[in-house]
């Protein structure tokens, strides 16, 4: 009869243990799970989105990164390791395929261009070409002065891209703008020697006479650009 009790009370307490640790367990495994979710959406996700702006302002898109070493290269720089050796090289890296990359880029523009501007002197039989690769078409004779390459003067203009886009125009304004001959693009410069005063020329300057691999406003990089340019004055 003790035996019978005995081995009840002690069933008895062995499951109140078992569930005593069974729900210590799952109290755990509850904790960690919350913990987990709250630093998805807590410290991690917010450090990560902050992160990801900087990098986007940048100008570095998801595409440009690898996950896994961006959340390596970030776990031992918060273990404090020593990286500056690795990141030094890896900037290289970077550096050198941006590099690459612009270089592929610019030939490939170089080479649409030319094609654009053979096309185009095709086309129009009134297009005449420059050893600069400049091209030019005279829309209205003048019969004045020309500039010299130190000379103030007063034009009417209108610029597009070669999709039609309008980039810039004193046409549009309403308003001649006045320069001076040195302080404009070199296209510009080479060709307002040529002018006399009173003409009216469209010119093509190639993207190396304009603004090159540089954006500018709302002309982006490796452009070609068209202008219709009239010579109102002259400032010597």
């Amino acid at each position: 009869m003790k035996k019978t009790i005995l081995f009840s009370f002690l069933l008895v307490l062995g499951l109140g243990w078992g569930e005593d640790l069974q729900a210590q367990k799952s109290k755990k495994n509850t904790k960690a799970t919350n913990t987990a979710k709250v630093d998805s959406l807590g410290l991690s996700f917010s450090y990560g989105m902050l992160l990801g702006m900087n990098l986007k302002m940048q100008g570095i898109s998801a595409d440009s990164i690898s996950d896994s070493d961006l959340i390596a290269g970030m776990r031992e720089a918060l273990k404090g390791t020593d990286t500056d050796a690795k990141m030094e090289r890896a900037q290289e890296i970077f550096g050198q395929k941006m590099q690459d990359a612009q270089k592929r880029q610019e030939e490939a523009s170089l080479k649409n261009e030319k094609v654009w501007f053979d096309e185009n002197a095709k086309k129009n039989k009134n297009v005449q070409t420059l050893a600069s690769g400049i091209q030019y078409e005279i829309l209205k004779n003048g019969e004045g002065d020309k500039p010299s390459p130190t000379s103030k003067v007063t034009t009417h203009y209108h610029g597009t891209l070669i999709d039609g886009k309008v980039f810039d125009s004193s046409v549009d304004r309403g308003q001649p703008a006045s320069f001076p001959v040195n302080g404009v693009i070199k296209g510009w410069q080479e060709i307002l020697v040529m002018m006399p005063l009173g003409s009216k020329w469209k010119v093509y300057i190639p993207s190396s006479l304009a603004y090159g691999s540089r954006p500018v406003g709302s002309i982006p990089p490796n452009s070609i650009l068209i202008f219709e340019i009239e010579l109102l004055k002259i400032e010597s």
